[in-house]
């Protein structure tokens, strides 16, 4: 009210002393940014005896820069009488303001000289526009003209650093620092964290926050932040704890930053409490950014009821918060859900397809993956590296070389070669190999293929070489000995994680030391671990338990282990069946019965099993019990002859899968209609799992090969060997094959 009022006096008043009044009021108009009252002012100025004063036109050009009229400063500039290095200063200040940064270089060329403020302000400029090359390529020109370097000069050089992750530039600048009085300033200290940290040098990022002798909430921030995409996340806490207590009072960057780290490390009850701070305070509660971490958190700690009940909370939200809530819901299962959302998104971009595309693969529905995929590109939107990586994870999981070999071409089309660089795609040649080898079409899948011990000699000679392994290489290292039954070394491999390679190890380690300690037999060790995991274990974890309770027979620690599933997911089938069939194992039947009586009076339904097969292109599915395919009449005939030449090789279904399914048909009345509608042999058939349905089939082709009418002489080992050689005769690449149950 005040500026106000001065203003109308002075436009009023004709008579002034000199011009600092109408200087002031011009600083007034930068701070509100009023581009009227600007306007206001020019006209007053031009009617004043100060209207070719270089010093007030200076103000006034900066002021329309400031206020987003660029051509209002040109015309200012352009009319100057008289101009001076200001002049020139403050148009490029205006140019570079309004993104206009060639424009800028090119006036700057133009000056007959130049002083510290028209360097700092070129530099700024491209260091915001993220040209952050030509940012530094003027700082060192600005260093070797003998400019004196400032704390503007230092800090948009090390912006630029932090851009291009460049930290052999960014510690020659530390250096330089050093030697001048900003090596004690405590802004010059908090970027040089944050350029560490952003360059992914958490090591040096905490010797530069040690060497500074004042710190405030920024310094604490950047080394919170620091923690936090570097890891350890864990350190990030710490971090926070330590900033606490020396009193400082964190801001909405801060608990952002704490919520992140949280997610990372599943920390819900940590997460829960900031989130009760964040509640407390009307500041934060609305804050965008904040929110978004909390939806984020909640989501990947898979709870997403206090997700979703963030996220419609939120005044405001943005394709942040969608692109989370599409995450989490695929990570918990809901992938319908996730689509809907998806689908409903004013705005997407290729964060929102990843997730979606991540979902699908996750939740084993990799045709509907590869479907998005293709609508991606129909819509026009650049895929990233990690669009590849769950594309390729897809084609993997659908043992799909074909596919596979496409998705490659697209790889390579978009200009992958598999380097280190500001985005690095190294990982996407990862994925490729994994999807040729899970393919059958690459011989260095150690691990998968059962050369467990040839993938450890690997990763000696990794270690040899010098190369640190990250969390996946860890991964790799477990699954191999879990696979080549090396106990011992696994136990060992995942002590080492923290203790020699700094490496928490996550869930998915957990999940692999699980199943070694399983396939061992080592099920009470296993159990022990799942109980002492640092965080909640998930379905995956007690489902490999379970299995492992299945192969041993151990009924009593696998009916612990059901019920510990059916508390995470009590409409899961997996479990009550799983149990089911140990029972039958051992003869329980009456247990058998009880159990799938409970899953009927629960409403868990068993999805069917599914089979299928790819011959010359086009894929054939058969699911239990399915009456669909149009060749049905003709299989069944080939199934007829087949049971009869096994029935002369004496082979019998297991007995337990025959007992169960009498229990089931019986009060279904199935069995009874099914048989009127097909060959008496055909619906014998129906009692034989889908899986049997595989090795029959596979006996059948080794019986016709042998002998059109009768078995010969070795047929019966031939048969006792079916496993292992079916196994090579569904990996040729043009005739696939795969069962789901």
């Amino acid at each position: 009210m005040a500026n106000r009022g001065l203003l109308k006096q002075i436009v009023g008043d004709i008579s002034l002393p000199d011009s600092s009044p109408l200087a002031k009021l011009l600083d007034s108009c930068i701070r509100s940014k009023s581009l009227h009252g600007v306007h206001r002012l020019h006209a007053r100025i031009i009617k004043s005896p100060f209207a070719s004063e270089t010093f007030l036109l200076n103000r006034l050009i900066d002021a329309y820069g400031k206020c987003g009229s660029l051509e209002d400063a040109n015309k200012v500039f352009e009319r100057i009488p008289q101009r001076n290095i200001f002049s020139w200063n403050s148009v490029i200040t205006a140019l570079t303001k309004c993104g206009f940064i060639d424009e800028a270089a090119s006036i700057f060329q133009s000056m007959s000289e130049h002083d510290q403020c028209s360097w700092n302000t070129i530099i700024s400029g491209f260091a915001q526009q993220d040209r952050f090359e030509e940012a530094i390529s003027y700082f060192v020109r600005m260093h070797t003209e003998d400019f004196v370097l400032n704390e503007y000069s230092f800090a948009s050089a090390l912006s630029a650093c932090s851009g291009l992750k460049d930290i052999k530039m960014g510690t020659q600048i530390h250096a330089l620092i050093s030697k001048t009085r900003f090596s004690s300033d405590v802004y010059m200290g908090s970027a040089l964290v944050d350029m560490y940290g952003k360059c992914g040098s958490v090591n040096c990022g905490q010797s530069a926050f040690d060497d500074m002798s004042e710190r405030n909430r920024v310094s604490w921030n950047s080394l919170i932040t620091c923690y936090e995409q570097n890891g350890p996340a864990a350190a990030a806490l710490q971090v926070f704890l330590r900033m606490m207590e020396f009193g400082i009072q964190p801001d909405e960057l801060t608990l952002a930053s704490v919520v992140s780290a949280c997610a990372t490390l599943s920390a819900i009850k940590e997460g829960q409490q900031i989130h009760a701070c964040v509640v407390k305070c009307d500041k934060l509660r609305d804050d965008l950014v904040l929110c978004n971490a909390l939806v984020d958190m909640y989501a990947k700690c898979n709870r997403i009821e206090d997700a979703r009940c963030v996220f419609d909370g939120m005044q405001v939200r943005n394709v942040v918060s969608e692109t989370s809530m599409v995450s989490g819901y695929a990570k918990a299962a809901s992938v319908k859900t996730a689509r809907l959302m998806f689908t409903k998104m004013a705005e997407r971009n290729i964060v929102s397809w990843n997730a979606l595309i991540a979902g699908y693969t996750q939740n084993g529905e990799d045709e509907e993956a590869l479907r998005l995929f293709c609508l991606l590109k129909r819509e026009s939107i650049c895929p990233t590296h990690y669009t590849f990586g769950n594309l390729l994870n897809a084609c993997a999981n659908l043992a799909d070389l074909q596919l596979g070999r496409q998705a490659h071409a697209h790889v390579l089309k978009h200009g992958f070669r598999f380097q280190f660089g500001e985005e690095s795609d190294i990982f996407v040649g990862n994925s490729l190999i994994d999807m040729y080898m899970k393919c059958g079409s690459i011989e260095d899948g150690y691990a998968q293929n059962g050369y467990g011990k040839k993938a450890l000699e690997l990763f000696k000679n990794m270690l040899v070489s010098g190369e640190k392994p990250d969390h996946v290489t860890m991964i790799g290292v477990l699954s191999a000995c879990s696979h080549a039954g090396l106990v011992e070394e696994g136990r060992h491999h995942f002590s080492s994680m923290s203790v020699e390679y700094g490496l928490l190890p996550l869930k998915d380690h957990y999940t692999c030391m699980v199943d070694l300690l399983g396939r061992a037999g080592c099920l009470d060790e296993a159990k022990n671990l799942i109980e002492t995991m640092p965080m909640k274990p998930d379905a995956v974890v007690w489902g490999s338990l379970l299995g492992a309770c299945k192969i041993h027979r151990d009924i009593s620690l696998g009916k612990y282990v059901a019920e510990k599933l059916l508390e995470i997911d009590p409409s899961n089938s997996g479990p009550y069946v799983l149990l089911s069939n140990m029972y039958a194992e051992l003869g329980r039947w009456a247990d058998v019965v009880r159990v799938r009586k409970l899953m009927r009076k629960r409403g868990v339904i068993k999805q069917p099993g599914c089979s299928w097969i790819e011959i010359q292109g086009h894929i054939n599915v058969f699911m239990v019990k399915d009456k669909r395919h149009p060749r049905k009449k003709e299989i069944y005939s080939v199934l007829n002859a087949l049971i009869k030449q096994m029935k002369r090789a004496g082979y019998l279904p297991d007995a337990c899968d025959q007992e169960a399914y009498d229990e089931e048909e019986s009060e279904s009345g199935f069995a009874i209609s099914y048989q009127m509608n097909m060959p008496s042999r055909a619906a014998v058939l129906e009692k034989y799992s889908s899986t049997e349905i595989d090795r029959y089939l596979f006996f059948y082709t080794v019986v016709r090969r042998n002998a059109p009418g009768e078995m010969q002489d070795g047929t019966r080992e031939q048969v006792s060997a079916s496993s292992a050689m079916m196994s090579e005769a569904l990996a040729m690449p043009m005739r696939r094959a795969g069962n789901r149950r």
